[in-house]
């Protein structure tokens, strides 16, 4: 092979590498199932029918645990995977370099999933908190068994753990995201459950006053809910039977 036609078969192995690549990540975000979900009952006593698992990850999230996918804690509403998938593809723009990480959500079949109270139709979703280190640049929590895969870390009251402080721009805009794209899959949000004196921090951000109106859950929660922000999507879900 002449030094010309290398060139050439090195441009094209490029090429075809970097198609391939897109192509993985199209088929990580696309449809898993032609048939859309059916959920019964509330997300406290309730099941679902046809659930898809959210992507275990993509360009810019990823799932909190390996092990968590594997046992099938990350299943949800078609309608909930659609909406988070887009809200992460539009955070590419909005938060570049920024990596999300997504936490429980559902069974396969809904119902009880313990520690969690909820959960239970696919609708919810907890994220982990985005995070950034002393210099500023964008990080994820540490995540193991020690920790409970991050839900067992524990933030101060200004969001500080360590040398780790939570990004409350990246959350207020994934929160932003996540009520727009709602709105565009003719879903909205039900209610968000992050630790009230963090959640102040969100509205002097570029999208507080976007999301200022969510129902964020006024009341002290059973858990703080500070390592993660909990999120109901309002879903119809036809009666439990």
């Amino acid at each position: 092979m002449n030094q010309h036609s290398a060139r050439i078969h090195r441009a094209a192995s490029r090429i075809l590498a970097q198609l391939s690549a897109a192509a993985a990540c199209a088929a990580l975000l696309a449809p898993t199932s032609a048939t859309a979900s059916t959920c019964f009952g509330t997300t406290d006593s309730g099941r679902i029918e046809g659930a898809v698992t959210l992507p275990a990850s993509g360009r810019n999230f990823s799932a909190y645990s390996a092990l968590g996918v594997h046992l099938g804690r990350t299943y949800v509403h078609t309608t909930v995977r659609d909406i988070v998938a887009a809200s992460y593809r539009e955070l590419e723009a909005i938060q570049p370099g920024v990596t999300y990480v997504y936490g429980e959500t559902g069974l396969r079949n809904g119902g009880p999933m313990p520690p969690h109270r909820t959960h239970e139709t696919g609708t919810s979703v907890d994220f982990m908190v985005p995070v950034r280190a002393s210099d500023g640049s964008p990080a994820t929590l540490p995540a193991s068994a020690a920790n409970r895969f991050g839900y067992d870390l524990e933030f101060d009251s200004k969001g500080v753990l360590g040398k780790l402080r939570i990004d409350y721009a990246a959350l207020a805009a994934h929160l932003d995201q996540l009520n727009q794209q709602a709105r565009k899959h003719n879903a909205a949000i039900k209610r968000v459950i992050f630790d009230p004196a963090l959640a102040r921090h969100l509205f002097d951000t570029p999208a507080g006053p976007r999301i200022k109106s969510l129902p964020f859950m006024a009341t002290k929660p059973w858990v703080r809910h500070d390592e993660h922000y909990h999120v109901d999507f309002a879903i119809r879900c036809a009666p439990k039977r």
